[in-house]
């Protein structure tokens, strides 16, 4: 019922910067929280950003002053900006919609992408 569709890994050196997509389509209605979280290998998945309904936003303080995360509501798309790009920012990253509200669904449920790889070399 909804498709999430991610955009912008890569493989970039110590410094630069990429921009990472995740865009939602299907019978959306409406979508509380869009965030991104990333995995490194043989490390848990962990919390990279997360942007509200009401545009709060909320960084791991290993990211914070470098990526920025915003959001387009008119097309279900989190956007992650990642500047001054370090090592270890390596790995998988995985958008993450939480409550979203389907049409002629009672209840929410929360989607995650597929995944894109962000290589980060010195």
């Amino acid at each position: 019922q909804v498709q999430l569709v991610e955009s912008g890994g890569g493989l970039v050196q110590a410094g630069g910067s990429l921009r990472l997509s995740c865009a939602a389509s299907g019978s959306i209605l409406s979508i509380n929280t869009m965030g991104w979280y990333r995995q490194a290998p043989g490390k848990q998945r962990e919390l990279v950003a997360r942007i509200s309904g009401r545009l709060s936003t909320d960084y791991a303080d290993s990211v914070k002053g470098r990526f920025t995360i915003s959001r387009d509501n008119a097309k279900n798309t989190v956007y992650l900006q990642m500047n001054s790009l370090k090592p270890g920012d390596t790995g998988v990253y995985y958008c993450n919609l939480d409550r979203v509200q389907l049409r002629n669904r009672v209840g929410t449920i929360d989607y995650w992408g597929q995944g894109t790889q962000v290589t980060v070399s010195s």
